[in-house]
Parts: C-alpha cells; structure tokens; sequence
C-alpha cells in the first residue's frame, strides 16, 4: 500500500492533469499500472504542481520541447492541453517556428502537420456534436 506522501503526490497529480487536460486523467493512466501512477506523480504531482510557472508557460516550454524531440504522440495530447489552458493556435503555430532554428526544419513541418490534424480533428469532434 502508498504511504501518505505517495498518495498525497497522486491525488495532487489527478487534479493538475484535470486543470491541464480538462478531463479526468485518471482513466487514462489507470491501464498503465505502475508506470501510470509515476506519471502522475512525478510530472504532474511536483512538477506541475509547483509555483513559479502558470500551466500556460507549462505547456509552451512542453510543447517546445516535445516538438524539439520529436515526440510526436505525446506533443499530440500537449497540443490539446496547451489549447485548453489558454494558448492560441497562433501561439503554438509560432511555437513550431521557432524550434526550426534549434531542431530543423523536418521536426517543425512534422509538428505543424501534427498540429494541424489535431485541429481538423477536434473540429470534426465538434461538429459531429452539433
């Protein structure tokens, strides 16, 4: 069984993915066992959990990173969570371009296509809700 801090640090991680994601997280960790609680207690539990940054500068320092790396199924769902908590499509649009001088250009145009499914996407979800 968790001690106390283990539990305090998942409970604390499922909040913030909420705040990040807009949904409830635990879900999707839950199938990932082990490695789904460390994720959420490591990145989301302390790490985003800290003062210092508000989750929009969060996610434009991810969501550089995940491009810069070529991270592509993770910079998916960072997209989506940099949207939900306030930045633009603009913002994420220049986030690429930006990364071109540090990673090239194939990580930005992969990124930017990445993006821009995930707009057509999340349009297509929305207009099958109408």
């Amino acid at each position: 069984m968790a001690d106390t801090s283990t539990s305090d640090r998942y409970e604390r991680g499922l909040k913030k993915m909420s705040e990040v994601y807009g949904v409830d997280g635990g879900e999707v960790v839950e199938p990932l066992h082990d490695l789904g609680r460390y994720m959420v207690e490591f990145p989301y539990g302390d790490i985003y959990s800290r003062e210092g940054l508000a989750l929009r500068d969060r996610e434009i320092a991810t969501t550089a990173m995940l491009t810069a790396l070529g991270r592509e199924p993770q910079l998916r769902v960072h997209f989506v969570a940099a949207l939900n908590v306030g930045l633009t499509v603009d913002e994420l649009e220049e986030i690429i371009i930006h990364t071109v001088t540090f990673a090239g250009f194939p990580t930005a145009i992969n990124a930017m296509n990445l993006l821009h499914a995930v707009l057509s996407e999340r349009k297509g979800a929305n207009d099958d809700h109408r």
